[in-house]
């Protein structure tokens, strides 16, 4: 990592900052909701430009952008089946909107700009107004440029809490973003370059937790935690390995899940996606263990240590249940669903693993890269759906789906770069991968599909509108990679 990441993880910056630890890696206190009439909850946000401590000393401030003066935005909680009113006002120079990532609201409260709103302009304000359907870990950020927006630190965690949380001793919640900072520990105004788009995106020099450059989560034996994971980079994928830990991975994107162990032991959060863990503190009392990155080979590096007390808290490990009451989401009918095959493809190196697929994704598969892989080549755009690179978010549908029925998305990369596919307005069962079942059917809103790698979902299109069919590495989606999906 950069050296600003190494200065500020020396031991003498640890021992300085050893106290505050807790606070640090929680949240700013939630967004408190001024008025509740008749169970509507009403909260503010602006964004804005402001300054924010990203890195300790001896590095300055950084001028970054705000909601209400905080990086990130302040908390929103709420409980399930309440009503959110949320007045966006834009304190910046340029256009903004809201995007209430993987909430399943109505089409005109989604933020994308031109397709579901006008645009907010500078000065002015936009009021979104939805109802929590589902409990889980979720977040908010623009979608106007939001490859820059975001990567100035646009964004917040919003949670919907259940009826009846697991018991625990304590929740977390940790917002995981990476900056590129330059020395001075200012942003770095390289926004959109031809090689981040082509590539794997704007990967940072710096990693935070919660607008902060981690630092020690002070914790005891015996006490169980509820970590809400939610990854706000715009590229970076984090694998986390929780080193002599178990975690019991409870939900996916906001979604429940039967409880399990991680593959391989990793916490794996491509951008966009979120995960809930509990993580029974099992260390030796006095004992210090790094929770340790691991995704990018041979870039490994250790984001934070838990720091055990010398007093356990309790002698054994909690047996109190840990699974989660489903949504109210509908069962997709697999033998009766409508099939729909996509194509990703293009970005560096992309002709080469296209030459390499050709003759493996079948008929099908090819009728859908839209005349073919030299085609795509030759016209403009860095990203490609089914053969088209999006221009801006109004976009003729690149499906058409029956409303309340059940579809099957089959999903191709066939690029040499990772891609967290997102779907707005639903959550979609992932039902298979290169032709294999999935273990656990798990619930998503976001999935990431490895190079090469065929990826099924299946999900009820239960909510009319236009909605957005992403990639949700923000460079990849600004060169192209993205489409429109018609639910009528």
């Amino acid at each position: 990592m950069s050296s600003i990441i190494k200065s500020a993880l020396s031991r003498r910056t640890l021992l300085k900052t050893y106290a505050a630890g807790a606070a640090s890696l929680g949240m700013p206190a939630f967004l408190s909701s001024p008025a509740q009439a008749a169970g509507v909850r009403e909260f503010s946000l602006k964004a804005a430009p402001g300054l924010v401590r990203l890195v300790p000393e001896p590095h300055g401030e950084t001028p970054a952008w705000c909601y209400n003066g905080t990086v990130p935005g302040q908390q929103i909680r709420v409980r399930q089946g309440e009503r959110l009113r949320i007045a966006v006002e834009n304190g910046l120079a340029e256009e903004t909107t809201v995007h209430w990532h993987g909430l399943r609201v109505p089409n005109a409260m989604d933020g994308v700009p031109h397709l579901n709103q006008p645009p907010i302009a500078p000065g002015g304000s936009f009021v979104y107004e939805f109802d929590a359907v589902d409990a889980g870990t979720f977040w908010y950020h623009p979608h106007q440029r939001s490859f820059e927006q975001v990567g100035r630190g646009l964004y917040g965690p919003l949670i919907v809490e259940e009826p009846e949380p697991p018991r625990i001793d304590r929740e977390l919640v940790w917002v995981l973003d990476d900056w590129r900072l330059t020395k001075s520990a200012e942003i770095s105004d390289d926004f959109g370059n031809g090689h981040d788009m082509s590539h794997n995106g704007r990967v940072g020099n710096t990693v935070t937790i919660n607008g902060r450059v981690p630092d020690v989560l002070p914790v005891r034996n015996g006490e169980r935690i509820r970590l809400r994971l939610i990854n706000a980079a715009n590229a970076r994928i984090f694998g986390l390995d929780f080193q002599g830990h178990i975690p019991t991975v409870i939900a996916l994107d906001g979604q429940p899940i039967t409880p399990h162990a991680p593959a391989g032991g990793l916490v794996v959060l491509g951008p966009a996606m979120r995960a809930d863990i509990m993580l029974d503190m099992t260390g030796r009392p006095g004992s210090r263990v790094s929770v340790i990155e691991r995704f990018y080979r041979n870039l490994e590096y250790r984001l934070v240590d838990l720091a055990y007390d010398e007093t356990p808290l309790r002698d054994t490990t909690p047996d109190w249940p840990v699974s989660l009451p489903a949504n109210p989401l509908p069962e997709p009918d697999l033998a009766g669903a409508h099939r729909h095959e996509v194509i990703f493809n293009g970005g560096m190196m992309g002709g080469m693993v296209m030459a390499e697929m050709g003759g493996s994704m079948g008929e099908g598969s090819r009728a859908g890269m839209g005349g073919g892989m030299m085609g795509m080549m030759h016209r403009q755009g860095i990203w490609f759906v089914n053969g088209k690179a999006a221009e801006g978010h109004v976009l003729d549908p690149m499906l058409t789906l029956e409303r309340d029925g059940s579809h099957v998305i089959a999903m191709t990369n066939a690029t040499a770069w990772h891609h967290p596919i997102h779907l707005h307005g639903h959550s979609f069962r992932v039902i298979s991968r290169n032709g294999e079942p999935t273990r656990h059917r798990e619930w998503q809103d976001t999935v990431l599909i490895a190079p090469r790698e065929r990826v099924e979902i299946a999900f009820v299109a239960d909510n009319p509108g236009d909605w957005m069919f992403h990639c949700h590495i923000l460079e990849h989606q600004a060169g192209g990679m993205m489409g429109v999906i018609r639910v009528a």
